[in-house]
């Protein structure tokens, strides 16, 4: 049976998207109060099947996604001045996006770093200008591109499925656990997609593929 990786949505903390925090903070709620309710959600709506996370680390790692964004959110600071992506992958969080400064980009790792279970907060926001519209919806086209491509990565360990894209502003995040030789196949690919400007590897590695 074939596998496709559901699609990820970055939460992205910006005051042009105050519609989504009803639904996080509803989110927040049933992950405080009804664990078992939102294990049973996750069970059907990501397959573990083929990725090396455990079903707990993926669980574990969308739980990471929405309490940052809560945290991030509930900073007026950071929520102001600023339009932050938070993904979080085996216990590893990448902050991507824009700042209006870089003590504001700082700001933001500082209170992601805080976290429960987070090991380790990469902090690639910029200090420039938010992306427009059209930036963002660039970036959406690539990473869709850049998926596709990693179906041609010819190593016989390599499953597509266990990388995960986000892109700004024409920079592309790969992120995963892979092994060495996987990731230098998977940059050699990326590298030649269109409109890709730089790849940035947030990869965690494994000594051998599982």
């Amino acid at each position: 049976m074939s596998h496709q990786d559901p699609p990820h949505i970055p939460i992205r903390i910006t005051r042009r998207r105050l519609l989504l925090w009803p639904a996080l903070a509803a989110l927040s709620a049933l992950l405080q109060g009804c664990p078992a309710v939102f294990i049973a959600g996750a069970a059907t709506g990501v397959s573990v099947i083929h990725d090396r996370r455990s079903a707990g680390a993926v669980l574990d790692d969308q739980t990471i996604e929405v309490e940052a964004a809560l945290a991030l959110y509930n900073d007026a600071n950071v929520r102001d001045n600023s339009s932050i992506s938070v993904t979080s992958y085996d216990y590893q969080v990448l902050l991507t996006g824009q700042a209006n400064t870089a003590e504001v980009g700082q700001a933001a790792a500082s209170i992601v770093a805080r976290i429960g279970k987070v090991k380790r907060v990469v902090n690639e926001v910029a200090t420039e200008p938010s992306a427009t519209f059209t930036e963002e919806t660039e970036a959406s086209y690539i990473t869709s591109d850049v998926k596709l491509s990693l179906f041609k990565v010819k190593v016989p360990t390599f499953d597509p499925t266990r990388v995960k894209v986000i892109t700004e502003k024409n920079v592309v995040y790969l992120m995963g656990l892979v092994t060495r030789e996987e990731a230098d196949a998977v940059v050699a690919q990326v590298r030649y997609v269109n409109g890709v400007n730089k790849v940035v590897t947030v990869f965690d590695y494994l000594p051998s593929a599982k």
